[in-house]
C-alpha cells in the first residue's frame, strides 16, 4: 500500500510511473489528498475541543473546591455540548479515515524505473537465455503421456478423488516430487536461508498484509466457516511471520525458506495450454522471502536471481529469464523477474519462478518496520521468489531428459531420488 505521503510528494511522478500498469491514478490521487485534508482537519477539531473539555474537567474541580457551585454547573453544562461534538467529530473522524483507507487499497505498487513499458505478456523484456534446447526423439511425448506410461501421476484419479487439478503422484513421482523439494530446501538452506514450516491457512490479516486481499479474493479457496484462507503461495504466511514487528537493523539481511502445497482456484484456466502439470489447483512449492534495507533491497532481488539461476542450471534444464513489463506485473511488485523453463515436447516456455521486489508496499500493510541510525522506524523492503515450483519443473525433466530408453534423472537429484532412470 502507497504511503500518503509518498503520494503528496511525488504525485506526478506516480501518476506517470503507474500508467505503465494502465492505471489512471490522477482523479483517486486527488479524492486521496481531498481525503487527507478532510481527516487532519476534523483530527485537529477533535483534538481542540478535547483539549477544551480536559480544561473544563480542571476547572469544574476548582469550582467545586472554591464553593462556586453555580459556575461549576455552567461548565459542566459546557462539557455536555462539548462531548456530543466530540463524538459527532470521531464518528466522522473514523468514516474518513475509512474511505481513505478504500481508497489507497486499490492502488496497485508504484513500478521501478526499470520496468519495460507494456500492457501484455509478449511485451516483457528477455534478459537472459542459457542452456541448449534438447532434440528429443522422434517418439517423444509430452509430459502427461509420459506419466500415464511410466505410472508416475494419475490425473483421472486426482478428479475422481477432488476434482480437475488436483493430481495424485504415485511411485517414482511421488519420489520424484519429494527429491525436488529437499533439493531445493537444502540449496535454499545452504544459502542462508532459515526454513520454517508455517500453516497452510490464514486469517484475513495475513492475506491483506501481502496484497492478495482483497485483489485476488476470488483466486483464493475461503474456509468460510471459520474465515480462514488456504494458501496460495508460502509468501503469505512467511512474510506474515514480521506483521506489526519492528526488526533490529542488524539482524539484515532476514533470509526464511518454506516448503508448502499451494491452492489456487484459477478461475476461468481450460484449454490446451492448462493441460497436466501445466495449470493446477493444488500444487507444492518451495518459496524464498528475504527482508532488507531500502538501499540493499535491488541487489539482494539480483542475488536472488542468481540463486534460482543455479538451480536451473543444476537440473540441466535450458531456461530464460525475463523483466516483467507495467501491464503483466503482480499488484503488489515494483520489479519483477520470471524464470521460464523450455518444455521441450510442448515447445513453449513454462514460467517456474517470479523473483519480486515489493519495496515498502507489502511492509506499509503489514506495519514492518526497521529502526534506521537516526532511531527512526522505517519501513522495510520485502522481496520473495519460488525457489522453485514444483509442477512444470516435473514436466520439463519429464518431457527435456526422455530419451528411447526412458526418462534420465539429472545427476544433481539422483542422490535424493535413489534412482538414475525412469524406465
Amino acid at each position: 500500500m502507497l504511503q500518503i505521503n509518498y503520494i503528496r510528494e511525488y504525485r506526478e511522478e506516480a501518476i506517470t510511473k503507474l500508467a505503465k500498469r494502465g492505471f489512471d491514478a490522477k482523479a483517486t490521487f486527488e479524492d486521496i489528498v481531498a481525503k487527507d485534508d478532510l481527516r487532519k482537519e476534523t483530527q485537529n477539531k477533535l483534538d481542540d475541543i478535547l483539549a477544551q473539555s480536559n480544561q473544563i474537567a480542571k476547572e469544574i474541580g476548582a469550582y467545586f473546591k472554591n464553593g462556586e457551585k453555580e459556575k461549576a454547573e455552567e461548565a459542566k453544562a459546557k462539557t455536555v455540548t462539548l462531548k456530543q461534538q466530540s463524538k459527532t467529530l470521531s464518528e466522522k473522524l473514523n468514516q474518513v479515515s475509512d474511505d481513505l483507507q478504500e481508497l489507497l487499497i486499490h492502488i496497485p505498487n508504484v513500478p521501478n524505473d526499470n520496468v519495460p513499458n507494456g500492457k501484455t505478456p509478449e511485451d516483457n523484456e528477455v534478459v537472459k537465455e542459457e542452456g541448449d534446447i534438447p532434440k528429443l526423439h522422434s517418439e517423444a511425448l509430452p509430459h502427461w503421456e509420459l506419466a500415464a506410461k511410466y505410472d508416475l501421476i494419475d490425473f483421472e484419479l486426482g478428479t475422481k478423488i477432488s476434482g480437475a487439478g488436483f493430481p495424485v503422484y504415485k511411485g517414482k513421482g511421488a519420489r520424484l516430487q519429494r527429491a525436488l523439494i529437499n533439493f531445493f530446501l537444502d540449496r535454499n538452506t545452504e544459502a542462508g536461508y532459515l526454513e520454517v514450516q508455517p500453516p497452510h491457512l490464514v486469517n484475513e490479516a495475513s492475506g491483506f498484509g501481502t496484497g492478495q486481499l482483497p485483489d485476488k479474493e476470488g483466486q483464493m479457496y475461503h474456509v468460510t466457516g471459520d474465515n480462514l484462507y488456504l494458501i496460495p503461495t508460502a509468501e503469505v504466511p512467511v512474510t506474515n511471520i514480521f506483521r506489526d514487528v519492528i526488526v533490529k537493523s542488524e539482524e539484515f539481511p532476514i533470509k526464511y525458506t518454506a516448503y508448502t502445497p499451494c491452492f489456487r482456484r484459477e478461475a476461468g484456466s481450460y484449454g490446451k495450454d492448462v493441460r497436466g502439470l501445466n495449470r493446477l489447483h493444488q500444487f507444492d512449492k518451495v518459496e524464498i522471502v528475504q527482508l532488507q534495507k531500502p538501499s540493499d533491497s535491488y541487489q539482494t532481488l539480483d542475488e536472488m536471481v542468481e540463486h534460482v539461476t543455479e538451480l536451473l542450471k543444476d537440473l540441466e534444464l535450458p531456461f530464460r529469464i525475463l523483466k516483467l513489463c507495467g501491464g503483466d506485473m503482480s499488484f503488489t511488485s515494483a520489479l519483477t523477474y520470471d524464470m521460464e523453463v523450455y518444455s521441450a515436447a510442448q515447445k513453449r516456455w513454462l514460467e517456474v519462478s517470479s523473483i519480486s521486489n515489493f519495496e515498502s508496499y507489502q511492509a506499509n500493510r503489514l506495519k514492518l518496520r526497521y529502526k534506521d541510525e537516526n532511531k527512526n522506524n522505517v519501513l522495510c523492503h520485502t522481496l520473495n521468489g519460488s525457489a522453485l515450483a514444483l509442477p512444470r519443473i516435473v514436466a520439463s525433466i519429464l518431457e527435456n531428459h526422455q530419451d528411447e530408453k526412458g526418462i534420465r534423472i539429472p545427476k544433481i537429484l539422483v542422490p535424493y531420488t535413489g534412482f538414475e532412470y525412469i524406465n
